[in-house]
């Protein structure tokens, strides 16, 4: 196999990534990951499955994404490389197509995740600004947003994070707002507070009490996803080994406290058909427990912000994910090209946002008013179908002796539990519509066929089929 096209002399030339990020920078950067477009856009959808019990969802989804995140925390520090699940994959199996469709699936979710977030950015600009526009002008916005980010992306990882902590101040800053605004109403506003809603199931007549818990758990999940992108940051952060573990399970459990306190306020103060029917539900929210107050108009730009930490840190993570699986020879080099001033891999970010940019303007001609619905259960069913995978890969990474100690693990039962949960809430049965099947399945269709052309671009670059026998080989860099 054709695994030392480079030499190591040329390998030692190439730039390595920035490691800038301490723990307070890695906390940020989860939370303001986790904490995006899908509780500021997906709060009303949730409780149209379930009624009043829209935190019971979010709740249960924070327990599959810690179960799961148990895993990642085993193999990050571990393997410390950035390519994620994909390297996992890689280490476990061995199988080159199998890696290939992990990294694209993983890389399109986040695209996907972007896509959504820039076009709501869009939407509630204009909302904002008290303008009702075309789907050509949201669109055109959204396409300028998505550049602008690549802009930044191209920066270097540095002036991405510090941008993302501004974000995630403001983000975090409107959710309090939110959460501040139902304890005044919860205790002494002058709101309409209906209670009794907070425990009223109300669900589709097609459906039981636990087929729709699982089908909201399924959107929710959406909301909870992010903390995987971190691992895709190991080579860029300080000491992981040590870093991750307690950054990791404080960021997911600030975030689910957050979930379910916005999603009590939200079900308490506005009516269910009023969340479902809105795009901006927190909005709704505001406007019921602070009536009077300017509140309302200040929040749809919050949201802006919300979404734009959302997008920015998707793409930062889909180029990151494109350069790991080129560096360790399993998409084509050239994406894997590091700049030499910036030191940002500016091939594979022009790479992400090309694809970004497709999916926007399909999202514009094509998508109903349930897009982010879609789009958003979407996410969740490939990066569920993921963590199966990452899961698996844990356990079958125990038998790795090289790398048998000074690591976090997990215990046995997490990984296996986490693998049957989110095998459950991948499948049709699940309660699934089926509209995020078909989305899913151009998306792995894509990557089939991008996977044989990387094998023929491979083919012409001298380096082959690429297959790499030895999993540990797709871990220790170029050369």
């Amino acid at each position: 196999m054709a695994e030392s096209v480079t030499s190591p002399s040329s390998a030692e030339k190439e730039p390595e990534l920035k490691r800038v990020m301490g723990p307070g920078l890695l906390l940020l950067f989860v939370v303001g990951d986790i904490l995006g477009t899908g509780v500021y856009a997906l709060v009303g959808d949730v409780a149209a499955e379930v009624g009043g019990a829209a935190w019971l969802p979010f709740l249960v989804a924070f327990a599959v994404a810690t179960i799961t995140a148990f895993s990642y925390l085993e193999l990050v520090t571990k393997y410390p490389q950035a390519a994620g699940a994909a390297l996992y994959a890689h280490k476990a199996f061995g199988i080159h197509f199998i890696t290939f469709l992990v990294a694209f699936v993983v890389m399109c979710s986040g695209i996907t995740s972007a896509s959504t977030a820039s076009r709501a950015f869009a939407a509630n600009l204009f909302t904002g600004i008290d303008v009702e526009p075309s789907k050509i002008a949201v669109a055109l916005l959204a396409l300028g947003f998505m550049a602008a980010l690549a802009a930044i992306n191209y920066r270097g990882v540095g002036e991405s994070v510090k941008l993302n902590v501004v974000l995630t101040i403001v983000e975090i800053t409107g959710l309090i707002i939110v959460i501040l605004v139902g304890l005044w109403a919860f205790t002494g506003g002058n709101a309409d507070v209906d209670f009794s809603r907070i425990t009223a199931f109300e669900t589709a007549e097609d459906k039981n009490t636990f087929l729709a818990v699982t089908a909201a758990t399924s959107l929710a999940f959406f909301a909870m996803v992010g903390f995987e992108d971190s691992v895709n940051m190991a080579e860029e952060t300080k000491d992981p080994i040590k870093t991750f573990p307690k950054i990791l399970l404080s960021g997911l459990g600030i975030a689910g406290l957050v979930y379910v306190l916005v999603s009590i306020v939200a079900v308490a103060l506005v009516p269910i058909g009023t969340l479902e029917e809105s795009d901006t539900p927190l909005v709704e929210v505001v406007k019921a427990g602070a009536p009077g107050l300017p509140i309302d108009s200040i929040l749809p730009f919050m949201t802006m912000f919300a979404v734009s930490n959302t997008a920015l840190i998707n793409m930062l993570m889909a180029s990151r994910l494109i350069y790991g699986m080129a560096k360790q020879r399993v998409l084509p080099p050239v994406l894997g090209t590091v700049h030499p001033t910036r030191r940002s891999p500016w091939v594979a970010i022009i790479f992400t946002t090309l694809i970004a940019f497709g999916l926007i303007a399909y999202v514009s001609a094509f998508a109903s008013s349930n897009a982010i619905s879609i789009l958003g259960g979407t996410t969740s069913l490939l990066l569920l179908a993921v963590f199966a995978v990452v899961n698996v890969a844990v356990l079958v990474l125990r038998r790795d002796v090289q790398h048998a100690g000074g690591h976090f693990k997990t215990p046995t039962a997490l990984p296996v539990i986490g693998f049957f949960v989110s095998l459950y809430l991948v499948l049709p049965f699940s309660g699934r519509p089926v509209q995020q099947y078909i989305v899913a399945g151009a998306l792995v269709a894509t990557g089939i066929v991008l996977f044989f052309i990387t094998q023929a671009i491979n083919k012409q670059l001298g380096i082959g089929k690429a297959h790499i026998t030895d999993p540990t080989h797709l871990g220790s860099g170029p050369g």
